[in-house]
């Protein structure tokens, strides 16, 4: 046995060992040399994925492919994953001796493997958010062009479906009637013939008022005074702004002012009745049209516009009596000469708003009142080559002669008669 104090001193330098040089855990991979190789095995393998999915990454942007890049990214960051992981694996087996420091090298070090992967995870999901933002974006611009689709649909249903009614709500029952397309050509056609049965009807009713021995001066002055005319003649635009002002009032209305327990109510968006509507009546002689339903809703209009139109003080003058009108307000229409005169105008402005809301959306009247600046924006003027002097103020507007219209992006201008200013002859 050995002394005393010798044993006790080989065990203070045994303890002293211990502190001064502390051994690694027993399962350290420093004393597994096989599982050492396999944890750098491992390692070179998760570099070269790693270097292959950043390659992946960078072809799939040239030429530019979402989806693969996607792939890519997957790839990358699983294989980010797996560095964190084979990282994480060597330092729980090699712990580190510990550090008196006060700051902790291997928190520090964590702390740095998580901000690092925060920031790759940022960028990954910036990434991500652009790309649903394109998506979105995409979306949208689809759901746009179903919208337009489906409105071309609609619009072809109904022309199909009023090509296909019954010949006996067109004109004299013609088996080869063609119906026209809903167009802004048609509106505008329609247009012009309004105003040139506005223009027509003017004639005969000035040419009684000259046969009644009225004082045509005094009438275009009461009509719209102070209206200063290039020349006598121009005062005609007077009583066609006369006719129009009363035939085209209550326009903006669906019902066209005609309110009638007998008349039909129209449902809101039933824009197929109006088109229908105005193809009936379209190429049919008025009369004819009231003669088989005198009181359907055109015969109420009719009524209704003629007795606004001609004042019965005028239609004394006229006939010597008001018989005529005491049977249009009886619900009849006579098959006198000057009242088939006036339904030749009342159809056309009443097929012109039967088109109007045939449209979606409807087509929108607009008038022009009297001083308002000229604009040939939304105006046109009734009497060509008129002159502008530069010096005088801007010309006004004397008479709307006809109002104007907006339908879909287009300008039906409006017509006028400008007042006070010059004409070329």
């Amino acid at each position: 046995m050995l002394p005393s104090g010798l044993k006790e001193t080989q065990l203070r330098e045994s303890n002293n060992n211990q502190k001064v040089h502390p051994q690694p855990m027993e399962e350290s991979i420093n004393q597994n040399p096989e599982a050492m190789e396999a944890l750098i095995s491992n390692l070179f393998g998760n570099i070269s994925s790693l270097k292959s999915a950043y390659i992946e990454l960078q072809s799939a942007h040239t030429p530019y492919d979402p989806e693969k890049i996607q792939a890519a990214d997957k790839v990358v960051i699983s294989e980010l994953k797996n560095l964190s992981e084979l990282k994480h694996f060597y330092r729980e087996n090699n712990p580190k001796p510990v550090c008196v420091s006060p700051q902790d090298s291997r928190l520090a070090a964590e702390i740095q493997e998580q901000q690092s992967l925060l920031k790759t995870y940022e960028v990954m999901v910036k990434k991500f958010q652009s790309e649903i933002q394109n998506k979105d974006s995409e979306i949208t611009q689809m759901l746009q062009k179903i919208d337009e689709a489906n409105q071309k649909r609609l619009k072809l249903e109904k022309n199909l479906k009023l090509r296909g009614m019954s010949t006996n709500e067109g004109s004299g029952g013609d088996g080869n009637l063609q119906f026209p397309d809903l167009t802004t050509e048609l509106f505008i056609s329609t247009y012009e013939a309004a105003a040139k049965a506005v223009h027509d009807f003017s004639k005969p009713l000035i040419n009684m008022m000259k046969a009644a021995g009225w004082d045509l001066d005094s009438a275009a002055n009461s009509i719209e005074p102070d209206v200063v005319y290039a020349k006598r003649p121009h005062k005609k635009y007077a009583f066609e702004s006369y006719i129009c002002q009363r035939m085209f009032s209550g326009f903006q209305q669906k019902n066209f002012s005609v309110n009638s327990e007998s008349a039909m109510v129209m449902a809101d968006d039933d824009t197929d009745t109006f088109f229908r509507q105005f193809l009936a009546l379209k190429d049919m002689d008025p009369l004819d049209a009231l003669g088989t339903n005198p009181d359907s809703n055109f015969g109420i209009f009719c009524r209704s516009k003629y007795l606004i139109l001609v004042h019965p003080k005028m239609e004394a003058s006229f006939f010597g009596n008001l018989d005529q009108r005491d049977y249009v307000t009886g619900g009849g229409h006579p098959r006198t000469a000057f009242y088939q005169a006036f339904l030749k105008l009342a159809k056309t402005v009443w097929i012109l708003h039967r088109l109007a809301y045939s449209f979606d959306p409807a087509a929108k009247i607009f008038q022009v009142k009297k001083g308002s600046e000229f604009s040939d924006s939304y105006m046109e003027s009734v009497v060509k080559n008129i002159v502008v002097d530069e010096k005088e103020e801007n010309p006004r507007v004397g008479l709307m002669v006809m109002p104007g219209f907006w339908i879909g992006g287009s300008v039906i201008q409006s017509r006028v008669y400008v007042s006070g200013v010059k004409v070329l002859e």
